[in-house]
């Protein structure tokens, strides 16, 4: 594998090394071994598959805070989506920063996610699915969100989500820490 180093700290694109043949190619998409000598995460909890019925279905923000914060390793197994990773780590020197990336079932690219550092996609096309390979177990009360159109982030999307959950459209706007020294979770 492959792991290229975005702008944001601890955030990679992972290429698959293939070796190809006549019947089409074989590559490794997850080695422990490797993620630990690269000094990356390398425990699973579990994996989650996303399947997206439509064009511009937009999932996320979303992340997990302390003592359940997860890592996530996300690759999109059919179709393709703009996925983007803010870092919500207050310490980092790219806090409140976003990079975003082109995931397809044709480029392979996967994208590690940090703890500490929010996600979401806008599907491509119709018929999407995007797989996570997990650090933590889905602990809802430490579940949080940003919506997709925060001000405070400023991202600009290659379309309009035409499908969005009522729960990731209503997130309230994000407050950095020195204006709520604490994390507050969303009201049901």
């Amino acid at each position: 594998m492959l792991f290229n180093p975005t702008a944001i700290h601890g955030a990679y694109i992972i290429e698959l090394e293939t070796r190809p043949d006549t019947r089409g190619f074989f590559a490794r998409g997850w080695c422990r071994r490797e993620f630990t000598q690269m000094g990356l995460p390398n425990e699973i909890a579990q994996m989650n598959i996303s399947f997206n019925l439509r064009k511009h279905t937009l999932r996320g923000f979303h992340y997990q805070v302390a003592p359940y914060q997860e890592d996530k390793l996300l690759r999109c197994v059919q179709g393709s989506v703009h996925d983007v990773l803010i870092d919500l780590r207050p310490e980092s020197p790219t806090f409140m920063q976003h990079i975003s990336y082109a995931l397809t079932a044709l480029n392979y690219r996967m994208l590690l996610v940090p703890k500490g550092c929010a996600n979401a996609f806008l599907t491509l096309t119709d018929e999407t699915e995007v797989t996570y390979l997990v650090s933590e177990f889905y602990t809802p009360e430490a579940e949080r969100g940003l919506r997709w159109n925060d001000p405070a982030f400023q991202i600009s999307w290659p379309a309009e989500p035409e499908v969005i959950s009522d729960k990731d459209c209503s997130w309230p706007d994000f407050l950095t820490e020195a204006e709520c020294p604490t994390t507050t979770a969303r009201s049901e």
